[in-house]
């Protein structure tokens, strides 16, 4: 188990992300991201940059879209790193490179020999209909059994709903 690290999942719009936020702001002055987002449309470009202005500047951005493992591995004993968010992380992996049991296992590693205080932000995919392709449901296959292993070595788990924060594990 590694007690310093925080799992924070729930549906889009659930207030996942500002959760992590907030926590990073509360343990650190200088809080580090690590973005796995691709700014691949205009859409998604202008979300980036509105979420890169609402953080502010003494917040240090890392982009890790494929080498999150790398990214948490240079991370230091007084670093707080929010990940977020690991679905788009495991989507990439899946677009990019067609599988991901190798850099799951790398990321898990990683997680559990961080000196730093990471906080994992992640979607709940389970909650929602059978994806109608297989990509989509190996993707939430994927997504789901990625969250159970980060939730057997997280130290505090919580879940997301409408903004509130329940905690599942602590």
């Amino acid at each position: 188990m590694h007690q310093k690290t925080v799992l924070i999942l729930g549906g889009a719009r659930s207030g996942k992300s500002r959760h992590a936020m907030k926590l990073a702001e509360e343990k650190s002055k200088n809080p580090v991201l690590i973005a796995t987002a691709v700014p691949g449309d205009k859409e998604m470009r202008q979300r980036i940059a509105r979420h890169r202005r609402d953080r502010g500047a003494h917040w240090t951005t890392v982009e890790a879209p494929l080498e999150l493992a790398a990214a948490i591995a240079e991370l230091a004993p007084a670093d707080v790193a929010v990940v977020d968010c690991l679905t788009l992380w495991l989507s990439n992996l899946l677009h990019e490179e067609g599988g991901c049991e190798i850099k799951v296992d790398q990321l898990l590693a990683a997680v559990g020999d961080s000196p730093a205080e990471l906080i994992l932000v992640t979607n709940e995919v389970g909650l929602g209909i059978v994806p109608a392709t297989p990509l989509g449901r190996e993707f939430r296959d994927e997504q789901g059994i990625l969250n159970q292993r980060l939730a057997a070595i997280a130290g505090e788990v919580i879940f997301l709903a409408a903004g509130l924060p329940l905690r599942l594990k602590y």
